[in-house]
């Protein structure tokens, strides 16, 4: 039977993810050093895990409000004012997700028109492209380069924005890259979104994992609260990838639509993890800052090692990525990433997963122990020396 005749012109134009081949290929090889995937190595703290156990006692097992529990999307709302500056009403302007992957596509398919236009800066998270190709969007890419640290240019933005562009994600600490934006820079943006009549998508996933810099919360700039749509969640910051939780702040106009889509899709987030949400939100700002600390360090070793082989490396201050250039090596991502992994057992993904601008440099996450950083630094070392790299 041929199936393809049934299948969706959108779900036929996306791609397995990448990050995700590799992670497979790793799956298969128990010595391999895994540098693949974005995933806190730390267990999720034992007295949030506690808090969903105490509601299974409880029985709360039951469907909560389609936005969440009335109790998170307060300690949500206090969390994002007490920490970025944020103000969103927990009554109208705030959805719990499954996961910040969900708060997307919900944000992205409710935006969109067929053929509106996502401009989405390139290197980028490898969801934003299919996420826009299932809404019927248009996904279009903007370059950002290495000499800027691939920070977002608005003279570049511009040249890319046409009478159809309607969206612009920001994803900033960024995912592959490791850049941020500063507050100015974002300004610049701001800018460009106003004249332009655009809304933001900002994902900030990572904003707990910044490195002697301050995150600044896109919706807190002049004029930009009513553009924006702020995801976030708690699978980076709290160790919480498996719990699937995130959250969408919104201003009322877009969060009421928003939360048909996932009223429709999903009805809710699970009971139990909403609960281990708030007490992540109540007391685990000190887990926060011992994990960023761990992070710290190994951004720091990742970095300098990397330089000492002779791979040019600009200085990620966000999330726990590393995206050194091995242009000069000769080899294409994909040639270094599968020789790397075939011949030394370290996993990294191909730069060239996140677009076109990520040709020539590799992801490596640092979310692992040191211990596993060190062993792969010398299987690195080793293996650049074995194909004979000149820098």
């Amino acid at each position: 039977m041929d199936y393809k005749k049934y299948v969706s012109e959108g779900v036929k134009k996306v791609r397995i993810s990448t990050i995700r081949h590799f992670f497979n290929l790793v799956n298969q090889m128990p010595e391999a050093i895994s540098l693949c995937i974005g995933e806190p190595d730390f267990v999720t703290p034992s007295h949030i895990s506690g808090a969903a156990k105490r509601a299974l006692d409880e029985g709360k097992t039951s469907y909560t409000p389609n936005p969440g529990l009335m109790e998170l999307r307060r300690e949500i709302a206090d969390y994002l004012k007490r920490r970025f500056g944020l103000q969103y009403s927990p009554e109208t302007e705030i959805i719990v997700t499954i996961g910040a992957s969900e708060a997307i596509d919900v944000a992205i398919r409710t935006l969109l028109n067929p053929e509106d236009e996502v401009l989405i800066p390139e290197p980028s998270f490898v969801a934003y492209k299919p996420c826009t190709i299932l809404a019927g969007g248009r996904p279009v890419f903007v370059p950002t380069y290495q000499e800027d640290e691939f920070t977002l240019k608005p003279d570049i933005l511009e040249r890319y924005i046409t009478p159809r562009s309607k969206v612009l994600i920001l994803n900033y600490p960024n995912n592959p890259t490791g850049a941020v934006m500063s507050r100015k820079q974002l300004e610049d943006i701001a800018r460009i979104v106003e004249k332009h009549d655009l809304i933001v998508v900002t994902d900030e996933i990572y904003a707990e994992l910044t490195y002697g810099v301050e995150h600044t919360a896109f919706a807190t700039i002049p004029g930009m609260r009513e553009r924006t749509v702020t995801i976030n969640g708690f699978s980076k910051a709290y160790a919480m990838t498996g719990w699937r939780l995130g959250y969408i702040a919104a201003p009322e106009g877009l969060a009421s639509e928003m939360l048909k889509v996932h009223q429709y899709s999903v009805t809710c987030a699970p009971t139990m993890g909403q609960y281990a949400a708030i007490e992540a939100l109540r007391n685990g700002d000190a887990d926060i800052e011992l994990m960023r600390s761990e992070y710290d360090k190994r951004r720091i070793f990742l970095l300098n090692s990397l330089k000492n082989m002779g791979l040019e490396c600009f200085e990620p201050k966000g999330a726990f990525y590393i995206f050194p250039s091995i242009k000069n090596t000769g080899l294409s991502s994909e040639e270094f990433a599968e020789r790397l992994l075939k011949e030394k057992k370290v996993a990294v993904v191909p730069g060239s997963a996140f677009g076109e601008t990520g040709q020539g440099f590799i992801r490596i996450a640092y979310a692992t122990s040191m211990a596993n950083l060190e062993e792969a630094v010398d299987r690195i070392d080793a293996f650049l020396k074995e194909i004979k790299y000149r820098p």
